[in-house]
């Protein structure tokens, strides 16, 4: 690999930090939140909006993202979220108010927002023609690779505070540790970030040129000349279009590439993906496995998660973006109806060494449901509380729940692993991709917006969700989701591979 190559992949990586920090940070509540739940006695809507605010905060970052880059820079806008990460672990580790917890989480969510939009634009502005599905892609491995990390540390931190092997740890505080581990990669990043140059076509749009062409030759040698033209060339004609306002997305010009992006903002989180990656130890739990094998199969479905976004980094630019979401679509409508029928034909039952190691006045309620078999939670929820039992009903429901936990598992793997090889990286490829550099900036943090605010949805009703609903009818949902994703990338998705920005503005924006 050419010197300018591993000097723009070495940039590359630094930025997606930003990546990694928002997958710590997003994926660490599902291991915190069982016990700060207890901590601050949340209910159900409590909780989903002590998960979802962070996504809340997303909005707002995604907001002011496009502005922030386009009058400030890439670089300085990543830099205010690094240091946004910075403050939010420290605030909702030491957090003893809920408000200022949910406060806290927003302080990061805002951070979510402006990494996740800017360091794929940065990106694909420095990154060549060829490798840029790739380099792009490089920013979700790094959501990936945070989640997977955060994975591993709150199933450790568990694993302390349940043993007891450290003073310091124990399960009323260790949601505190969980959190707060997001302060020394947080830190690291915003250190990193002074080692990156400013985007080049950034520059190029300030009228700084020699300084853009200093970048563009580190990273691209003989090259730089070629693409410096081409983009003053493209700057040149986008000029005559009116001023870059938010108006101007909806001019009918973009209304393809429009289209495009809030399609894949939305099917991207609809079908559930962070979800199932915020409450993944809930959902195990409700299969019947006890809290260490629940937070034990999130750490595997983190791995899945990783080694599958590897692969689909490997062959994004081989086999192109449209065949890597109609695959991936497809077995994720697959793997979530499977999952909805295997819930579906759960049943639930007095489990008998329960009702052995139960109080005599507590068997004694009981005994009249031992031969009875119920199809729901709710009905055996009811059927407990008519016999007079008060005490630990959940116990006896996460207990006598009788379903295939193994094929749960294998379905919530399947979807993972779909959605890292499609949905996952190609989503933020397209999105660094289909929007002409006159109004990428706001553009993306349009569709950004967008998929926040999806997320946000999803995230806030689904505690309510599977208490009201039930897991079956609700992962059914999701998985109708997935089956229209599909038809929608069949009809629109345009195929983007090997070409430059330049030459997709000319194909995809409308003259």
């Amino acid at each position: 690999m050419k010197s300018t190559t591993l000097h723009t992949l070495f940039i590359a990586l630094i930025v997606s930090l930003g990546g990694f920090l928002m997958g710590f940070d997003a994926g660490v509540v599902a291991g915190a939140n069982p016990f700060y739940k207890h901590y601050f006695n949340l209910d159900e809507w409590a909780l989903g909006w002590s998960v979802g605010c962070l996504t809340f905060g997303a909005m707002i970052g995604n907001g002011l993202a496009g502005t922030l880059a386009d009058r400030f820079g890439r670089r300085c806008t990543l830099m205010v979220a690094a240091f946004l990460y910075t403050l939010s672990a420290a605030g909702s580790a030491l957090a003893t108010d809920f408000n200022f917890f949910i406060f806290s989480r927003m302080v990061g969510g805002v951070a979510v927002g402006l990494a996740l939009l800017i360091a794929p634009i940065y990106i694909a502005e420095i990154a060549p023609a060829r490798l840029r599905g790739r380099f792009v892609s490089c920013n979700q491995l790094n959501i990936v690779i945070g989640f997977s990390a955060v994975f591993f540390a709150n199933y450790y931190i568990f694993k302390a505070a349940d043993s007891e092997i450290s003073t310091w740890i124990n399960r009323d505080n260790c949601w505190r540790w969980m959190l707060g581990a997001e302060l020394l990669p947080a830190v690291l990043y915003f250190i990193l970030l002074f080692f990156v140059p400013r985007s080049p076509r950034w520059l190029i749009m300030q009228g700084r040129d020699a300084e853009a062409m200093q970048v563009l030759s580190r990273i691209l040698g003989r090259e730089a000349s070629t693409v410096f033209e081409e983009i003053k060339s493209h700057l040149k004609q986008s000029s005559s279009t009116p001023g870059v306002h938010w108006r101007q997305l909806f001019h009918p010009a973009f209304r393809g590439v429009l289209i495009i992006g809030l399609g894949l903002a939305f099917f991207q989180q609809i079908t559930g993906i962070n979800a199932i990656f915020f409450y993944a130890p809930t959902i195990f739990e409700k299969t019947g496995i006890s809290q260490e094998s629940a937070f034990m199969q999130t750490v595997i479905i983190g791995l899945v998660n990783l080694g599958f976004t590897f692969a689909a980094i490997y062959i994004i630019d081989r086999f192109g973006r449209r065949p890597l979401l109609l695959i991936g679509t497809a077995v994720m409508s697959v793997s979530l109806l499977l999952n909805a029928w295997a819930f579906h034909d759960a049943s639930y039952q007095i489990d008998e060494k329960l009702y052995a190691a139960s109080a005599l006045e507590t068997q004694q309620m009981i005994t009249p449901l031992l031969s009875e078999s119920f199809s729901s939670e709710e009905s055996f929820r009811e059927a407990i509380k008519a016999q007079g039992v008060t005490d630990n009903i959940d116990q006896w429901i996460q207990k006598g729940l009788v379903i295939q936990a193994e094929l749960v598992l294998v379905a919530i793997i399947g979807f993972i692993a779909a959605f890292a090889l499609s949905l996952g990286p190609v989503m933020w490829a397209l999105f660094s991709e289909i929007f002409p550099n006159s109004i990428r900036g706001l553009a993306i943090s349009f569709a950004g917006f967008f998929n926040s605010l999806v997320s946000y949805g999803v995230q806030q009703v689904f505690p309510w969700q599977l208490k009201t609903l039930g897991p079956s009818l609700t992962f059914l949902i999701f998985g109708l989701f997935a089956l229209l994703a599909f038809f929608f990338t069949l009809r629109f998705i345009p195929e983007t591979k090997g070409k430059s920005l330049e030459e997709l503005e000319s194909l995809l924006i409308r003259s």
